[in-house]
């Protein structure tokens, strides 16, 4: 869709961190990330909901891949995975929130705090450090 910005992240017209990128899905750093390290996987292809999704296995098996990545690349003890459907999607295209967690980290509920990187350097370095264990 040409006015939904993770179809225009996903084709390559932003300026977005990608982290992961295969023929499925998209991952990227959220932007406002409740964790540096947050990130976001959207499918390729333009689904606003969970329920408009056809083919639920291979996006699944990305978003498991991401968690993983996301724990071990940053070494965080666990991870929060979470999607909203209509209601607060900020964006109407499906995308799953992978989270890194830590005890004591301070996210309680669904109270997120947002942070913001220091610069795009260590938005990157938190990208590089997740990408490297995608493979």
């Amino acid at each position: 869709m040409s006015d939904c910005l993770f179809c225009a992240m996903v084709a390559g017209e932003t300026g977005t961190v990608g982290v992961y990128d295969d023929d499925v899905v998209f991952a990227f750093l959220d932007h406002r990330p409740v964790f540096k390290g947050h990130v976001l996987v959207v499918p390729k292809t333009h689904v606003v909901t969970l329920l408009d999704l056809h083919d639920v296995g291979p996006y699944f098996e990305r978003v498991q891949a991401v968690t993983r990545a996301v724990m071990a690349g940053l070494d965080a003890k666990g991870s929060f995975v979470a999607l909203n459907n209509v209601v607060s999607q900020s964006v109407a295209h499906l995308h799953t929130h992978v989270v890194p967690r830590n005890p004591k980290d301070g996210l309680r509920g669904f109270f997120w705090p947002r942070t913001t990187y220091a610069s795009d350097e260590e938005a990157r370095e938190y990208a590089a450090k997740i990408s490297a264990q995608m493979s």
